[in-house]
């Protein structure tokens, strides 16, 4: 199950008890609406969902106007935490050789670490690669960190680099949603060195930062 909400997520400051009920209310909507997404079950009702997240019928309607909204909100929440999550792995690192690396070499690792939110990742995948708040907009800020500094050989086309890298990470986390027989860690791993070396980083470092230790959450 991904992490609910908290209610900074939420848009919601709890004030006393009545706005902590709310605050978890919207919260268990947010994270039936994140299971739905990743079952490819958005064409339920309203109802639907509120059984699903163990709610009234009627709450649902205090905290969002359609069913379309909240799934937004689902989505929205999701890339948040994702973000969040790299933040906090990749804080104090300057080299961003080894920032791209831990972002895919994570984000790779999620269909077993969080299979929901990596499902939500493929079924959404376009909106992925367009956000402007999540991980692409931190990976195309670390390319052309990478490409300032000289660490990283400049692509032709930037752009184009950013979705050709982003698009095979998720055709990692695709392959292993479909072959769960299969080594999350060594996939990951050889698609971060892959991209590394693309970049121009020498292929014996692309390996060895592409095989750093991780935190033990993310060990395979």
């Amino acid at each position: 199950m991904i992490p609910e909400a908290d209610t900074a997520q939420s848009g919601r400051a709890p004030g006393g008890r009545t706005g902590r009920q709310r605050a978890r209310t919207r919260a268990a909507l947010v994270s039936a609406a994140q299971t739905l997404l990743a079952q490819r079950r958005i064409n339920v009702t309203i109802r639907e969902i509120t059984e699903t997240a163990d709610v009234g019928f009627g709450s649902f309607f205090n905290h969002f106007t359609s069913k379309e909204e909240l799934f937004d909100e689902a989505i929205r929440v999701t890339l948040a935490r994702h973000s969040e999550v790299l933040d906090s792995l990749t804080r104090g690192i300057d080299d961003p050789a080894r920032v791209l690396a831990l972002g895919i070499r994570t984000t790779g690792r999620l269909q077993r670490e969080q299979p929901e939110m990596a499902r939500i990742f493929l079924h959404q995948g376009t909106r992925l690669l367009l956000d402007d708040t999540g991980l692409t907009s931190r990976a195309r800020a670390n390319l052309a960190a990478g490409v300032k500094s000289g660490r990283f050989v400049a692509p032709p086309d930037v752009e184009f680099a950013l979705m050709a890298i982003l698009g095979a990470l998720l055709g990692v986390v695709q392959f292993l949603d479909a072959h769960p027989e299969a080594d999350a860690g060594a996939s990951a791993d050889q698609l971060a060195e892959g991209v590394l070396a693309s970049l121009g980083v020498e292929p014996s470092e692309a390996r060895r930062i592409a095989r750093e230790p991780l935190p033990p959450a993310f060990e395979s």
